[in-house]
């Protein structure tokens, strides 16, 4: 019985064994584990690694620092994209992208909702959205 605890432990190690070099939240959300991580922690992880600026949708465009700067699609690179479809808690129902733009020195997170609370974007905004490696 002590080898199975053992095996439990050593498993529960693997999955929430951080990744230092990477910018993917895969500790505890990734698929296959039976654990969903929320926005909320989502959130929590893209800061730590950096992306601080709070993204505004505008139209055509994202802005942050009190539109100070302005982000438009070929200014942006999309680092991770997660998505949220907790059925038990509305507020989980929605995209986090990490995003970062090396011409304005910017790293920051934009949270994108599903359904009636989406924010109108541009055809060129939906589409640069969309080109994400994850």
């Amino acid at each position: 019985m002590q080898q199975g605890h053992e095996g439990i432990i050593d498993y529960l190690k693997k999955i929430f064994r951080k990744k230092e070099d990477s910018t993917q939240c895969e500790d505890i959300g990734q698929a296959g584990t039976g654990f969903m991580m929320s926005l909320v922690e989502g959130i929590h992880k893209m800061q730590e690694k950096g992306y601080t600026a709070n993204l505004v949708p505008k139209f055509d465009r994202l802005e942050c620092d009190m539109g100070n700067i302005k982000l438009y699609p070929d200014d942006l690179v999309i680092d991770k994209m997660i998505r949220f479809e907790n059925t038990s808690d509305p507020d989980d129902q929605s995209i986090l992208y990490a995003i970062s733009s090396p011409s304005q020195n910017v790293k920051g997170i934009y949270v994108e909702s599903y359904g009636t609370y989406h924010d109108e974007l541009s055809h060129e905004m939906i589409e640069r959205l969309k080109d994400h490696p994850h």
